[in-house]
């Protein structure tokens, strides 16, 4: 399958969104310019510890704060470090189709080899309006697309019968859920009766191990950043019907998950990529990092899960 650069690229959609994919960090230096150096190290490290593709811009990857300068960098660096061995998903995080599909071409001018669509936002939309906007963006590129569903940050939810209905475009991949909600997951998981090759991931840390159980097929986590083998493992655990290890690794994410608490959740992951050798640990404006004393409970979570430096290294 080709991706949306030159290389050609040995595997396919059905068997990559049916693994573990780290939302990257968005790496910032001290100027606010994408850092280079940070982004190459965590994709040869997420790569390195088994997960299947990378997701950038999105919610981690502070796509919605991100100028389209930074984001265009961002796609391009990952795109060029993955070097074709894994694709690459942009996300298009933005309020309004006009500016989505602007989004779009340019994730797939800088080598995305699919967009990660979530729901419009700020303004009130019906469900309607949300296929309306998945559609516009499948008009604008020739990538496909994985709907996102974060009504926490976006405030619409995506129905399940809105999201059957444009999986009937072969081009729609399928689906990461990051509401929490196991009833309407359990809603996406069935639109695969129909479409068997309809991709559902789940993107809430907290609930991973039910939601393969109930027949999800992979995981974007926010964590993998630091601890790819780990939801790597729990993918692999769920798709033997292993619940006694998917309760296990479930555990271990849980107490990872703590690292969220010590300040903002998304400076404290940036933060722990820092801990780790990935990045400075910036983030945009108007965050600032975790102080002194935050910084050291992040980088006791990280030592408690066995991750140092030289683990990464």
């Amino acid at each position: 399958m080709k991706g949306g650069g030159d290389m050609q690229a040995a595997w396919s959609w059905t068997e990559r969104l049916s693994g573990a994919i780290p939302p990257l960090i968005t790496p910032l230096d001290d100027a606010g310019h994408v850092d280079a150096a940070g982004v190459e190290a965590l994709v040869h490290y997420t790569l390195g510890g088994g997960c299947s593709g990378l997701f950038v811009a999105g919610g981690c990857g502070l796509g919605p704060w991100l100028t389209a300068a930074q984001r265009g960098e961002v796609v391009h660096l990952a795109a060029r470090f993955a070097a074709g061995k894994s694709p690459v998903l942009a996300g298009i995080m933005l309020p309004a189709s006009g500016p989505a599909c602007e989004a779009a071409r340019q994730a797939e001018a800088e080598g995305a080899d699919a967009v990660v669509v979530a729901s419009p936002y700020y303004f009130a939309v019906d469900a309607d309006d949300q296929r309306r906007h998945v559609e516009a963006v499948l008009q604008a590129v020739n990538l496909p697309v994985l709907i996102y569903n974060i009504p926490q940050c976006t405030v619409h939810s995506w129905l399940p019968r809105t999201v059957a209905a444009l999986a009937e475009e072969p081009r729609v991949l399928g689906i990461k859920d990051s509401s929490g909600n196991l009833a309407g997951f359990q809603g996406f998981v069935a639109i695969k009766q129909a479409r068997p090759d309809f991709r559902v991931l789940q993107g809430d840390e907290r609930v991973m191990a039910a939601c393969l159980l109930m027949g999800g097929d992979g995981v974007i986590a926010g964590l993998a950043n630091v601890a790819p083998r780990l939801f790597v493992d729990l993918v692999a655990a769920g798709r033997c019907g292993d619940a006694a290890a998917c309760r296990h690794l479930q555990e271990r994410i849980i107490a990872l998950h703590a690292l969220f608490s010590h300040g903002p959740a998304l400076p404290a992951l940036y933060a722990a990529c820092a801990e780790l050798g990935m990045g400075t640990g910036r983030t945009a404006t108007p965050w600032i990092g975790p102080d002194v004393g935050q910084r050291a409970a992040i980088a006791a979570v990280l030592r408690q899960q066995g991750l140092s430096p030289a683990a990464v290294g």
